[in-house]
């Protein structure tokens, strides 16, 4: 005879240590972190439910993010080079990480709450649409001249979290994260927080230097190609200059009380993006895939708007040019290029 075992029935009330972590917290930010950095509790949420025993609002929120499936989509989705060949191009994913681990860093120096600079720095990007800002802009020029409507990725970001994620509920961030994900972009009005502050230049720190890395990797430009007087301030290296730019952040933001760069970094950055525009974002290697990019983009919106009904469920109801706008900007660079080959491919002819 085999010996039954009895499972006792396991309830979650609340132990010693979550029932006292919202508390501890409070304390420990109240003696370590600045006045001036956000305090995670209490939270405000669109929706109000009560607080996790083990994680502050921030770190839940972060939680949400990362386990949505617009983050997992961001690693087939291009951050500079459409479907480059080879494995170590960043994508839209390894930038997210990136941008995170430098707001990270630069909220533990300034003493300001890491948990919300993380939160904003794996959120800011999840509703960028695919091929990246050339995409961006595509998908801006249709909504433009067919519905007199525009297309930003940040706001699409919030859109993302607030209502697509979990079949149209969202994922109920509270107030300061969906703030940083919406006014992360230089194009938007400044974040509110200093934590939002810090994920904004963070975003521009290292897609600068991290698109020079692929740039080169890429044979688009050699190092030697950078300005000159810009690279002998920021340095020979993308470590060395993420690095200067980060401790000239931190240095210039605590006396001034809000993140501020110093001018010569800050004039040294302009001249390296300036570059970046001219000889890569819009060089002769992007604009040849620019009118590729249009036509997939343009061809996918101008179908889907006269078949709405080929959308998929998922998709929240609302006016034709919103639902198209969902799906479209949802999509990673090769199930748009899948989606497109469906549409002008004969299957016969297909491989």
């Amino acid at each position: 005879m085999t010996d039954s075992i009895v499972f006792a029935s396991y309830e979650h009330p609340d132990g010693p240590v979550a029932g006292g972590f919202a508390e501890r917290i409070m304390r420990r930010e109240s003696a370590e972190l600045s006045p001036l950095a956000a305090r995670s509790y209490p939270p405000v949420r669109m929706h109000p439910e009560s607080d996790c025993g083990l994680r502050t609002p921030f770190q839940r929120d972060r939680d949400r993010i990362v386990h949505s499936k617009a983050f997992r989509r961001l690693k087939h989705k291009t951050q500079v080079f459409v479907s480059p060949v080879g494995d170590h191009y960043r994508t839209r994913l390894t930038h997210t990480l990136e941008v995170t681990q430098v707001s990270r860093t630069i909220a533990r120096a300034l003493r300001l709450n890491e948990d919300l600079a993380e939160a904003i720095g794996m959120g800011h990007d999840l509703g960028h649409p695919p091929f990246g800002h050339i995409g961006e802009e595509a998908l801006d020029r249709c909504l433009s001249e067919r519905f007199g409507q525009a297309f930003l990725h940040n706001e699409h970001s919030l859109r993302v979290v607030d209502v697509l994620e979990r079949d149209g509920r969202g994922l109920n961030l509270s107030t300061p994260v969906r703030e940083g994900i919406l006014h992360h972009s230089w194009r938007a009005e400044p974040p509110s927080t200093l934590e939002g502050a810090i994920v904004r230049y963070a975003d521009r720190m290292t897609y600068i230097n991290h698109d020079i890395d692929d740039a080169v990797r890429a044979g688009v430009i050699t190092a030697a190609d950078l300005p000159d007087e810009a690279i002998e301030v920021l340095g020979k290296t993308g470590p060395r200059r993420i690095d200067a730019l980060v401790h000239d952040l931190v240095e210039h933001s605590e006396p001034a009380g809000e993140i501020v760069q110093g001018e010569a970094a800050a004039e040294a950055m302009a001249v390296v993006r300036d570059f970046m525009f001219e000889r890569v974002y819009l060089g002769a290697e992007a604009r040849r895939e620019h009118a590729k990019i249009e036509l997939v983009v343009r061809s996918l919106f101008d179908h889907y708007c006269a078949a709405p009904h080929e959308i998929p469920d998922t998709i929240p109801d609302g006016p034709v040019h919103q639902r198209v706008t969902d799906y479209l900007a949802g999509m990673t660079d090769r199930y748009c290029v899948r989606a497109f080959e469906a549409l002008s491919v004969p299957v016969a002819f297909a491989p």
